[in-house]
C-alpha cells in the first residue's frame, strides 16, 4: 500500500555518506519535529535524474531550505555511490540517502520493478514534504518530472 497524505512516515534504518564514510541513519530519527523535502530517483547518475531532477534541487536550495529545515535525496544506492553523485551535482545543501535494499521504498509503497531493464527493485520518482514525519504532500510521477519536481515541491510549501 502507498503511504499518502496525513500518514507517518515509517521508522527505517538506512545509510548517508557519513565523514567517515556510510553511516545508519533512523528516518524516525531524521524527520522528527521538522519540515523536511524528500525527494527520490529511479537511479543516481541516470540521465532524467541527473539532468533534471537533481539539478532542480540543486537550484532551488537556498529558496526550499528558507520554507523546510532539510532537503534529501534518496535512491536505491549505496552510500558510496550517492556520496559520488552528490559531488558531480554540487549537491552538498542535499542531505544523500542511500535505500540500498530498498527497505524504505518498499515501506512507503514506491518501488518500481526496473528488472527488465537489469536494473532490479529501485524507487519511483517522487516527491514528498513531512512535517514532524507526517506527509503533507506527494507527487509521485510516471513519467517525466513533474509532480515531484523542486518547483512543484516551492508551489506546496
Amino acid at each position: 500500500m502507498t503511504i499518502a497524505v496525513g500518514d507517518k512516515l515509517p521508522d527505517v534504518t538506512i545509510k548517508t555518506n557519513g565523514a567517515q564514510g556510510p553511516e545508519d541513519l533512523s528516518t524516525g530519527e531524521f524527520f522528527k519535529g521538522r519540515k523536511v523535502v524528500l525527494f527520490a530517483v529511479p537511479g543516481a547518475f541516470t540521465p532524467g535524474c541527473s539532468n533534471t531532477h537533481m539539478p532542480g534541487f540543486v537550484v532551488h536550495a537556498d529558496e526550499i531550505l528558507q520554507k523546510a529545515d532539510a532537503i534529501a535525496c534518496m535512491a536505491v544506492n549505496d552510500a558510496f555511490v550517492m556520496g559520488a553523485w552528490q559531488d558531480n551535482q554540487n549537491a552538498e545543501k542535499i542531505t544523500m540517502l542511500a535505500d540500498g535494499n530498498a527497505e524504505l521504498t518498499k515501506a512507503l509503497g514506491l518501488e518500481l520493478d526496473a528488472s527488465g531493464a537489469g536494473l532490479g527493485i529501485r524507487s519511483k520518482r517522487f516527491a514528498l514534504i513531512a512535517n514532524d514525519g507526517v506527509v503533507e504532500y506527494l507527487g509521485v510521477d510516471a513519467k517525466g518530472v513533474e509532480d515531484s519536481s523542486a518547483e512543484t515541491v516551492l508551489k506546496q510549501l
